[in-house]
Protein backbone atom coordinates (compact mmCIF):
# COMPACT_ATOMS: atom_id res chain seq x y z
CA UNK A 1 0.00 0.00 0.00
CA UNK A 2 1.11 3.49 -0.81
CA UNK A 3 2.23 5.39 2.04
CA UNK A 4 -0.63 8.42 2.07
CA UNK A 5 -4.23 7.74 1.64
CA UNK A 6 -6.33 10.58 -0.26
CA UNK A 7 -10.36 10.48 0.76
CA UNK A 8 -12.55 12.58 0.18
CA UNK A 9 -16.41 13.84 0.62
CA UNK A 10 -18.07 15.21 -2.31
CA UNK A 11 -21.34 16.40 -4.01
CA UNK A 12 -21.04 18.20 -6.88
CA UNK A 13 -17.55 16.66 -7.89
CA UNK A 14 -15.63 19.55 -7.39
CA UNK A 15 -14.07 17.86 -4.35
CA UNK A 16 -12.86 14.87 -6.33
CA UNK A 17 -11.27 17.04 -8.73
CA UNK A 18 -9.47 18.85 -6.46
CA UNK A 19 -8.39 15.39 -5.07
CA UNK A 20 -7.04 14.42 -8.19
CA UNK A 21 -5.15 17.33 -8.55
CA UNK A 22 -3.29 16.70 -5.26
CA UNK A 23 -2.62 12.51 -6.43
CA UNK A 24 -1.18 14.00 -9.69
CA UNK A 25 1.32 16.30 -7.81
CA UNK A 26 2.29 13.62 -4.92
CA UNK A 27 2.82 11.32 -7.73
CA UNK A 28 1.62 7.53 -8.14
CA UNK A 29 4.62 6.30 -5.71
CA UNK A 30 3.24 8.26 -2.94
CA UNK A 31 -0.24 8.54 -2.69
CA UNK A 32 -2.92 5.98 -3.82
CA UNK A 33 -5.70 7.55 -5.78
CA UNK A 34 -8.14 9.57 -4.21
CA UNK A 35 -11.01 7.35 -2.62
CA UNK A 36 -14.73 8.83 -1.64
CA UNK A 37 -15.73 8.74 1.65
CA UNK A 38 -18.62 7.05 0.99
CA UNK A 39 -17.09 3.68 -0.40
CA UNK A 40 -14.49 3.18 2.15
CA UNK A 41 -14.80 0.91 5.05
CA UNK A 42 -12.93 2.18 7.86
CA UNK A 43 -10.18 -0.65 8.11
CA UNK A 44 -8.90 1.06 5.22
CA UNK A 45 -8.91 4.01 6.35
CA UNK A 46 -7.27 3.51 8.95
CA UNK A 47 -4.60 1.50 7.36
CA UNK A 48 -2.77 4.58 6.51
CA UNK A 49 0.13 6.35 8.51
CA UNK A 50 -0.50 9.11 6.18
CA UNK A 51 -4.20 10.63 5.31
CA UNK A 52 -5.27 14.25 3.03
CA UNK A 53 -8.42 14.54 3.61
CA UNK A 54 -10.62 17.11 1.51
CA UNK A 55 -14.42 18.45 2.02
CA UNK A 56 -16.46 20.92 0.71
CA UNK A 57 -18.82 22.83 2.61
CA UNK A 58 -22.18 22.95 2.32
CA UNK A 59 -25.55 25.25 3.23
CA UNK A 60 -24.57 27.30 6.48
CA UNK A 61 -21.58 25.81 6.99
CA UNK A 62 -22.05 21.61 7.06
CA UNK A 63 -20.16 19.06 6.16
CA UNK A 64 -21.66 17.04 2.97
CA UNK A 65 -24.38 14.53 3.45
CA UNK A 66 -27.59 13.56 3.28
CA UNK A 67 -29.15 15.93 5.95
CA UNK A 68 -27.19 18.78 3.32
CA UNK A 69 -29.17 17.28 0.64
CA UNK A 70 -26.70 15.40 -1.11
CA UNK A 71 -27.60 12.74 -3.22
CA UNK A 72 -25.67 9.87 -1.51
CA UNK A 73 -24.21 9.93 2.14
CA UNK A 74 -20.16 11.28 2.45
CA UNK A 75 -18.65 12.66 5.67
CA UNK A 76 -21.91 13.42 7.73
CA UNK A 77 -22.23 9.67 7.99
CA UNK A 78 -18.39 8.54 8.26
CA UNK A 79 -17.76 11.22 11.09
CA UNK A 80 -19.73 8.79 13.62
CA UNK A 81 -16.77 6.68 12.96
CA UNK A 82 -14.14 8.46 14.43
CA UNK A 83 -15.19 7.77 17.90
CA UNK A 84 -13.99 4.54 17.42
CA UNK A 85 -11.07 5.63 15.48
CA UNK A 86 -7.65 5.70 17.28
CA UNK A 87 -5.34 8.04 14.87
CA UNK A 88 -2.99 8.39 17.09
CA UNK A 89 0.87 8.41 15.49
CA UNK A 90 -0.64 9.04 12.10
CA UNK A 91 -0.32 12.49 10.17
CA UNK A 92 -3.48 14.10 8.46
CA UNK A 93 -3.11 16.91 5.83
CA UNK A 94 -6.94 18.44 5.38
CA UNK A 95 -8.35 20.84 2.16
CA UNK A 96 -11.58 22.06 2.07
CA UNK A 97 -13.64 23.86 -0.65
CA UNK A 98 -15.98 26.98 -0.12
CA UNK A 99 -17.36 30.20 -1.67
CA UNK A 100 -15.67 33.20 0.18
CA UNK A 101 -18.21 35.54 -1.52
CA UNK A 102 -21.01 33.44 -1.23
CA UNK A 103 -21.12 31.62 2.19
CA UNK A 104 -18.48 34.68 3.42
CA UNK A 105 -19.89 34.11 7.39
CA UNK A 106 -19.10 30.56 7.24
CA UNK A 107 -16.39 29.98 4.86
CA UNK A 108 -15.11 26.52 5.04
CA UNK A 109 -16.59 25.53 8.10
CA UNK A 110 -17.01 22.07 7.56
CA UNK A 111 -13.48 21.78 6.76
CA UNK A 112 -12.99 23.06 10.55
CA UNK A 113 -15.46 20.30 11.77
CA UNK A 114 -13.46 17.82 10.34
CA UNK A 115 -10.70 19.22 11.85
CA UNK A 116 -12.27 18.62 15.26
CA UNK A 117 -13.14 14.77 14.57
CA UNK A 118 -9.17 14.57 13.22
CA UNK A 119 -7.98 15.73 15.98
CA UNK A 120 -10.09 14.70 18.42
CA UNK A 121 -8.73 10.85 17.04
CA UNK A 122 -4.84 11.15 18.03
CA UNK A 123 -3.49 12.49 14.62
CA UNK A 124 -1.13 15.37 13.88
CA UNK A 125 -2.41 17.58 11.87
CA UNK A 126 -0.32 19.12 9.40
CA UNK A 127 -0.78 21.81 6.17
CA UNK A 128 -1.99 24.71 7.79
CA UNK A 129 -2.26 27.51 5.07
CA UNK A 130 -1.87 31.25 5.35
CA UNK A 131 -5.66 33.03 5.57
CA UNK A 132 -3.67 36.17 2.97
CA UNK A 133 -5.32 36.22 -0.44
CA UNK A 134 -9.11 35.24 0.91
CA UNK A 135 -11.98 37.58 1.69
CA UNK A 136 -14.67 36.41 4.13
CA UNK A 137 -16.61 37.53 7.39
CA UNK A 138 -15.54 34.57 9.60
CA UNK A 139 -14.39 30.83 9.28
CA UNK A 140 -14.67 27.76 11.67
CA UNK A 141 -11.83 26.56 10.19
CA UNK A 142 -9.21 29.42 10.99
CA UNK A 143 -6.91 29.19 14.49
CA UNK A 144 -3.94 31.49 15.28
CA UNK A 145 -4.85 33.25 12.15
CA UNK A 146 -4.25 29.94 9.60
CA UNK A 147 -6.23 27.78 8.06
CA UNK A 148 -6.63 24.38 9.38
CA UNK A 149 -5.54 23.09 5.83
CA UNK A 150 -5.60 24.20 2.62
CA UNK A 151 -8.66 25.93 1.26
CA UNK A 152 -9.99 26.22 -2.70
CA UNK A 153 -12.43 28.54 -3.47
CA UNK A 154 -13.59 27.49 -7.39
CA UNK A 155 -15.94 29.83 -7.76
CA UNK A 156 -13.79 33.05 -7.47
CA UNK A 157 -10.02 32.28 -7.23
CA UNK A 158 -10.03 28.85 -9.77
CA UNK A 159 -7.09 31.16 -11.03
CA UNK A 160 -4.97 30.33 -8.27
CA UNK A 161 -6.06 26.67 -7.73
CA UNK A 162 -3.30 24.82 -9.22
CA UNK A 163 -0.51 27.26 -7.73
CA UNK A 164 -2.02 26.80 -4.00
CA UNK A 165 -2.14 22.84 -4.42
CA UNK A 166 1.17 22.87 -5.90
CA UNK A 167 2.53 25.09 -3.01
CA UNK A 168 0.77 23.09 -0.62
CA UNK A 169 1.84 19.36 -1.60
CA UNK A 170 5.29 20.61 -1.12
CA UNK A 171 4.56 21.95 2.25
CA UNK A 172 2.41 18.85 3.52
CA UNK A 173 5.17 16.47 2.03
CA UNK A 174 7.72 18.46 4.02
CA UNK A 175 5.38 18.36 7.18
CA UNK A 176 5.13 14.60 6.97
CA UNK A 177 8.74 14.15 5.75
CA UNK A 178 8.15 12.15 2.76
Amino acid sequence: MSKIGIFFGTDTGSTRKVAKLIHKQLGESIADKPKNINRVEVDEFTAYDYLILGTPTLGEGQLPGLSSECQEVSWEEFVPNFENIDLSGKKVALFGLGDQVSYSNEFVDALGELYDYVANSGAEVVGFWPTGGYEFNASNAVDNGMFLGLVIDKDNQSHLTDERIAGWVEQIKAEMVL
